[in-house]
């Protein structure tokens, strides 16, 4: 084979057949809507699907999860469309993966590997590629025979971006070292972030966590509230990686705002917890945005499975605004109106890429805000006129001159502030 050939092979899509599998009496997501999902999910792995099969079972198969008369059909399908792989839509056994690729002579991934494999390519901060080596690692851990002859072969496409060639001479003792040591490199990390959040709590006003399913506009209403640049695309996962930033109201106050990684329907235990770091942003919000793609087919079972993961995380007490994003792409105002009637929480109907409905969020956070504002007066002297501009910043000034002594302000201020102003002056006294 010549170098074209070889570059040619190279950059050729692998090609997948996909297996959607709905468990009789098992309740959520049917066959059709996993197999939706399961086409997104592979897609955004980069993978060529070649066809979706959706199929029912009353309960798995030990060996093959499928059975044996499926198993076939699917061989019949792979050897008709060419494909190189089979991607299942539920977790698979180490030894149903096994009996699975012997049985159809391709790589088998199941879901939670699909997952991880995009992870992986998300993955750019040192935070994140620690985080995504430890759930690869945990999965990794009881398929080690069954893997290594994948990885030993360097072979390409999903389900391979490993934690690296290194891996491949290491027995199950070095994983767990290795598995070990991560977890204190995150552990630090978690360190790390809670002393950062201490600083911002000292004069922050509010801290929003955003969140919300996989794809439904997160960093782009974040860019556009907070002018930031957080990398926005059409597909799922775009942003693992937290980003906090400022965003200034129209009053002239300032709040923290967090974008995090989107949730997912049965999202992997091991995989929360190895995102347990990032996640703690939400967890120590004071409230959140839950961002709801409002043009999804599938947005009901999308909400009860962000809440889900809210309640794992410990999260289902923070006060939520609920933002139902994509307006643009329902057309019936009527329609977004009765969305936002039917909730209990504070609810706005916005397009985050048309910048339509922004205030009504910025409504619903100012008088969110006014709840803890208290009012303050008080004669500054002329060495802390730093507390002047902390308050301009986090409060609402009502009246301000100078005097002899230093500046008069009258203001309305949240109560943590109000406390820290008087701790400092009082120190500094």
């Amino acid at each position: 084979m010549g170098l074209y050939e070889v570059k040619k092979e190279m950059d050729r899509k692998e090609r997948a057949l996909l297996v959607a599998v709905e468990i009789e009496g098992s309740g959520g997501w049917n066959a059709e809507e996993k197999a939706e999902e399961l086409t997104s999910l592979a897609l955004s792995a980069g993978v060529d699907v070649v066809e979706c099969l959706a199929c029912r079972r009353k309960k798995p198969s030990p060996e093959l999860f499928v059975g044996s008369g499926k198993a076939g059909e699917i061989a019949e399908r792979i050897e008709e469309r060419e494909a190189d792989a089979v991607i299942f839509s539920e977790d698979l056994t180490p030894s149903q993966q096994k009996n699975l690729e012997k049985a159809l002579g391709v790589k088998v991934i199941d879901r939670t590997q699909l997952i991880l494999d995009i992870f992986a390519s998300r993955a750019f901060s040192s935070e994140g590629k620690v985080q995504v080596e430890l759930a690869q690692l945990e999965y990794l851990l009881p398929r080690l025979s069954r893997m290594w002859l994948h990885l030993g072969k360097q072979a390409g496409g999903i389900g391979t971006k490993g934690p690296g060639e290194q891996q491949l001479e290491v027995d199950r003792r070095r994983v767990r070292e290795r598995i070990a040591k991560l977890k204190r490199e995150l552990k630090a990390v978690k360190g790390h972030r809670a002393g950062n959040r201490s600083k911002r709590d000292r004069f922050s006003t509010l801290t929003i966590a955003m969140v919300g399913y996989t794809n439904s506009g997160k960093s782009t209403l974040f860019n556009a509230l907070t002018g930031g640049r957080v990398k926005a695309r059409n597909q799922l996962f775009s942003t693992l990686d937290p980003t906090v930033r400022k965003w200034q109201l129209s009053n002239n106050q300032t709040v923290l705002l967090s974008d995090t990684v989107g949730f997912l329907h049965d999202l992997p235990h091991h995989l929360i917890e190895s995102f347990k770091a990032t996640l703690e942003e939400v967890v120590n919000a004071d409230l959140l945005f839950h961002v709801i793609d409002a043009s999804e087919k599938m947005m009901e079972k999308q909400i009860a499975s962000v809440n889900s993961v809210l309640e794992e995380l410990g999260a289902g007490d923070i006060p939520v605004v609920v933002v139902f994003n994509k307006i643009d792409k329902i057309g019936a105002p009527e329609t977004t109106e009765r969305l936002k009637k039917r909730c209990e929480a504070p609810a706005a109907a916005i397009s985050a890429l048309k910048r339509k409905g922004l205030e009504e969020i910025e409504d619903i956070v100012t008088r969110h805000l006014q709840k803890d504002m208290e009012d303050i007066e008080l004669e500054l002297p002329h060495k802390h006129y730093s507390i002047a501009r902390l308050i301009r910043e986090k409060g609402a000034l009502k009246k301000e001159r100078y005097t002899d002594k230093g500046l008069f302000i009258s203001a309305r201020v949240p109560r943590k502030i109000k406390f820290q102003i008087f701790k400092k002056l009082k120190d500094n006294a």
